[in-house]
């Protein structure tokens, strides 16, 4: 009963802010043609980022303050140069699957107000939906064309991935072989934010020209700016490559990955991903 009672809320809510939201997002194509057509970087904002600005923590991340404040100040999106993308929820949801329309309902019923706060209305924000462009989608027909534009972003480019341990970007696919070189640095997989100084470092070792390919939760976004700041060129891709996974596979259901369970040398030579493991110059634990 709990369940329907919120659902009715969240549906009548939903109803009075769409009629009044002054939030713009551009879609998935306008997102990815500003990124093929300009050196802009992209930082993404999901659910996940918005549950933390509001105090709470994450099953990968635990509450920090100092984190949390960044995270809304980064979504206030001051920068022209660095694109803020959010989730395209405000003015319909109707291409989206039935699940993903009451998911997001509810989101925005218990943290609309974030977004109203923090939200920049003399921006149009990038489209979050970038790096998740095949599960949610009720009409996933196009989640083929859309892969194929993500992919072009660092076609025969020098690649530095920065990812947490476990999370195998590009491993057993062909997400990143159009990539000239790919370098990886592991992190932690859980509460990233922790070893921020750390990883920047390690970022700002290599080569300033690089293409920084980020999948490191909510401590992604601190890191996109600092990075950014710096002259280098950063894209967000989160869970890119889980979604590029379920893609190939044809998934309808969301499938557990085998190769995210697999962690340190001797495990990754053994499942077969040695050309990975040959990539990591960096670990940080």
């Amino acid at each position: 009963m709990k369940e329907k009672i919120k659902a009715v809320l969240a549906d009548i809510s939903y109803r009075l802010r769409r009629n009044k939201t002054k939030i713009r997002v551009m879609t998935i194509d306008e997102t990815l043609d500003e990124l093929l057509n300009t050196e802009k970087s992209l930082v993404r904002f999901g659910d996940g980022e918005i549950v933390m600005i509001r105090g709470k923590s994450l099953y990968f991340q635990k509450y920090m303050p100092k984190l949390s404040q960044r995270l809304a100040e980064i979504l206030e999106y001051r920068e022209d140069g660095l694109m803020v993308a959010i989730p395209d929820i405000f003015n319909g949801l109707s291409q989206y699957r039935k699940s993903g329309r009451q998911f997001w309902k509810d989101h925005l019923l218990f943290f609309g107000r974030v977004y109203d706060r923090h939200c920049n209305l003399h921006k149009t924000y990038g489209n979050a939906y970038v790096s998740r462009p095949y599960f949610n989608f009720a009409d996933q027909n196009r989640a083929a064309g859309w892969f194929s534009k993500i992919r072009k972003l660092w076609e025969g480019k020098d690649v530095i991935v920065v990812e947490g341990a476990g999370t195998h970007n590009g491993a057993g696919n062909d997400l990143l072989d159009g990539a000239a070189r790919v370098r990886r640095i592991l992190c932690p997989a859980q509460n990233a934010g922790e070893k921020l100084e750390e990883i920047r470092n390690a970022c700002l070792e290599m080569p300033q020209d690089s293409l920084y390919l980020l999948s490191l939760g909510p401590a992604a976004k601190l890191l996109a700016e600092d990075l950014f700041h710096s002259g280098r060129r950063v894209i967000d891709i989160g869970n890119l490559d889980m979604e590029y996974e379920w893609f190939l596979r044809g998934a309808q259901e969301k499938v557990k990955l085998e190769k995210h369970s697999v962690f340190g040398k001797q495990a990754n030579l053994e499942a077969g991903y040695g050309r990975y493991w040959q990539e990591v110059i960096k670990e940080i634990k």
